[in-house]
């Protein structure tokens, strides 16, 4: 064939495409124009926020604008039953960090696209789906938003678009998303420092702090495929427990690229259906699974799994980066002390690292003080660089402008430097210590 005649067969093929997707219209009595205005409801919700509902639904899931602070909306799924004393929780956000105003407006058009605008016409948030076919737009009962075509194909789903949540059956992938990122506050609905991140054969919890480049790495599943292939998939489930009657299964399937592998990481066998369930990343940066029953236990939550727990090795809670804020020590899941030069003083939610001076990289304006039987929170993971002397950590954490103090094994001479010092972790073992960078 011809290069001629190849161009023209290409160009009648997208010619014929374009026309039929924008000859396949929404019915008109499918669109419609939500304007925020009116009473807020009146039932609890989380985050303790206002909210207008929209008649935008699939039980247990509604659309809804809701506030945490005045005249700043958010546009939200949330899960729940409308008129409980439950708490209904989101589980999507379309706008997070960028709120509207009273009389934003959401419309989903014959063209197919919706669309997040503020009460100016600003254009906050779409679809970008106008003129792409789309004939029809559902919540299904999964919770996953639908725009689809003639032929039922999603065109886009809000699943492809997690926040810091996966609900059952939401994947993360390596073709994209592969992360969920926390809330930063209940009063803040923007990102967060705190994330789950689908990695090439682990699924890993990180924290990005200002004075750290990269996010912190706090914890780390175990791996996946047996060092073979590389994940494609991470897909929360819940299904009967094979073999059981009444037990459920909520956890991770997944397969590999490069290996034709394909399991299961069960995370949590409740004894009862689990099916309404999601997994969040939390503001704190613990992360939950939550479940909600409204058949036995009418409208209630249950919380069957929970990273860092009490009393659980190495994911008790005294391993959260914020466990006991910006310093303080934790041991058996409590904050026991505020380390300071003149010794351990009570802690209190005000214990801070000490102000530095000016950064000078010879190092000559900074001293230490020792804190025996410690570890960084981070210390699971990365027990540090060596071996080198003592005199030799002091240096070159003296010399880094971004080095907050440092973590130093004896028996291995191994020097963990850190830019974030957060919680430390009570251990038995005193030749484990920590040194905190001072003023001299």
């Amino acid at each position: 064939m011809s290069p001629s005649k190849y161009t023209f067969i290409s160009f009648c093929v997208a010619f014929f495409s374009l026309l039929v997707a924008t000859q396949s219209l929404v019915p008109a009595n499918e669109t419609f124009k939500y304007v925020n205005q009116g009473e807020f409801g009146e039932y609890s919700n989380e985050y303790d926020a206002n909210y207008r509902i929209l008649p935008l639904a699939t039980h247990p899931f509604q659309f809804a604008f809701y506030n945490t602070t005045p005249n700043a909306y958010i546009l939200g799924l949330r899960m729940g039953s409308i008129g409980s004393e439950a708490t209904r929780r989101w589980i999507w956000e379309a706008n997070r960090g960028k709120p509207v105003r009273d009389n934003a407006t959401l419309t989903f058009g014959r063209d197919g696209n919706l669309v997040l605008a503020d009460a100016d016409g600003k254009v906050v948030w779409q679809t970008g789906t106008a003129n792409k076919g789309v004939v029809g737009l559902e919540i299904l009962f999964s919770g996953n938003l639908v725009l689809y075509d003639s032929k039922k194909r999603f065109l886009w789903q809000s699943f492809d678009y997690p926040t810091d949540t996966l609900m059952v059956d939401q994947a993360l992938k390596a073709t994209g998303p592969t992360r969920l990122v926390s809330r930063m506050s209940v009063a803040q609905p923007v990102n967060g420092p705190y994330s789950f991140v689908m990695e090439k054969q682990n699924w890993a919890m990180y924290y990005q702090t200002p004075n750290s480049q990269k996010p912190i790495l706090y914890y780390r599943s175990h791996q996946f495929g047996n060092g073979k292939g590389t994940l494609a998939i991470l897909d929360f489930y819940s299904s009967h427990e094979n073999g059981g009657n009444h037990s459920y299964e909520l956890g991770f399937h997944y397969n590999m690229t490069g290996s034709p592998i394909f399991g299961s990481a069960i995370l949590a066998r409740p004894k009862y259906d689990t099916t309404y369930s999601f997994l969040r990343v939390e503001i704190d940066g613990n992360l939950r699974i939550y479940t909600y029953d409204d058949t036995e236990n009418w409208l209630s939550w249950g919380v069957p799994f929970v990273l860092f727990d009490k009393d659980k090795g190495w994911t008790t809670q005294c391993r959260m980066p914020r466990r006991c804020g910006s310093l303080g020590i934790c041991k058996n899941d409590q904050c026991i002390a505020c380390p300071k030069p003149q010794g351990l003083l009570k802690w209190s939610k005000t214990c801070a690292p000490p102000v530095l001076p000016p950064c000078n990289k010879r190092g000559s304006r900074v001293d230490y003080y020792k804190v025996d039987g410690v570890e960084h929170y981070t210390s699971a993971y990365n027990v540090g660089d060596g071996p080198l002397s003592l005199v030799q950590c002091k240096d070159q954490c003296s010399k880094d402008c971004k080095c907050a103090g440092f973590f130093y094994r004896q028996e291995s001479s191994k020097c963990l430097f850190v830019s974030d010092l957060g919680t430390l972790v009570k251990v038995p073992n005193s030749a484990h210590t920590g040194y905190i960078k001072i003023s001299k």
